[in-house]
């Protein structure tokens, strides 16, 4: 069985922003080398068209082109009820922010064995 891969937010934006290219180009290996275990949250789709047109990184039409091609590559888990509730759980417990902890909620629960938050040899 191939394990699931969940990359958070902050990777893809790395990789389509280019900015700074070292980390684009390692998060762009990250992604070849494990193409068929990633698996992407709504949360982080919605992050990525946020943060690439809040920071002016690209227009919002290529950022719904960027999007677009992330939902026809790889499977997409929706937020739903469970994940908010393991999230307030995952908050009360350790204090994390919200955001952050449904996107841990959201791995746990996808049974991902990997949780990519920073850039790390996969």
């Amino acid at each position: 069985m191939i394990d699931k891969i969940f990359l958070d937010s902050n990777l893809w934006i790395y990789l389509y922003a280019k900015n700074p290219l070292e980390k684009s180009q390692q998060v762009a290996e990250i992604i070849k080398n494990n193409s068929s275990s990633l698996l992407v949250s709504t949360q982080v789709l919605g992050e990525l068209f946020h943060v690439l047109t809040r920071k002016k990184f690209t227009s919002k039409t290529d950022a719904i082109t960027i999007i677009s091609d992330i939902v026809n590559t790889f499977p997409i888990q929706a937020i739903n009820t469970t994940e908010v509730i393991k999230a307030l759980e995952i908050n009360a417990k350790y204090n994390y922010s919200y955001w952050d902890s449904l996107i841990i909620a959201t791995a746990l629960l996808s049974e991902c064995s990997v949780s990519a938050f920073n850039l790390i040899k996969l």
